[in-house]
């Protein structure tokens, strides 16, 4: 696993845009009042302290513990909660399923070998119909992190026998680092069918 911690120590953080995604805003329109929400690979969790504020119950994971610990703080500040895990989101076992996914960081950051793996947890954790809002990152290079998450690749990874794509174009969300995210909105098919 990359040094995380050590990049939060470092002041390596040109992914953290300083605030909540724009996309986030887009996410809204699909979830029901008071879902619950897990946000893996959350950094400083600027979406999470959002989507605390409009009233969704948070659950937030991430490796390294000065992110989280300035989550906390930022919570605490706008006297909100949500659930901070640290650790490694492979080792979260959620007692019941989530409603709603919001991939923003995590899929770019962990190795490429890892995404299988990735792609299992995703769907074990959520309820059947539930909400994966994924951002794809765009960065047309080899190597990373941050990894490119090539289109075909990712419809292969998060394939239609369990998965719903929607019809229409993604929402492409500029990064201030001169990369981009496609942002779609994946529902997870009961049992894999339809």
């Amino acid at each position: 696993m990359n040094d995380w911690e050590g990049r939060y120590q470092r002041g390596e953080t040109g992914w953290d845009r300083g605030g909540a995604s724009a996309a986030l805003t887009h996410l809204l329109k699909y979830l029901e009042p008071g879902a619950h929400i897990v946000i893996p690979g959350c950094g400083r969790g600027h979406e999470v302290v959002e989507l605390a504020r409009q009233g969704y119950r948070v659950t937030a994971i991430d490796v390294a513990p000065s992110a989280i610990a300035h989550l906390q703080q930022q919570l605490e500040q706008a006297d909100l909660h949500a659930e901070l895990i640290t650790g490694d989101l492979f080792d979260v076992r959620p007692d019941q399923p989530f409603d709603a996914v919001y991939e923003q960081t995590c899929l770019c950051a962990i190795a490429p070998s890892q995404r299988d793996a990735y792609a299992s947890w995703l769907h074990q954790g959520l309820s059947d119909g539930g909400l994966l809002f994924a951002l794809f990152m765009q960065t047309g290079c080899a190597g990373g992190p941050p990894y490119h998450c090539d289109l075909l690749s990712m419809r292969q990874l998060f394939d239609q026998s369990r998965w719903h794509w929607p019809d229409h174009e993604p929402l492409l969300v500029p990064h201030k680092n001169g990369r981009f995210e496609l942002a779609y909105a994946l529902r997870k098919k009961a049992d894999g069918n339809e």
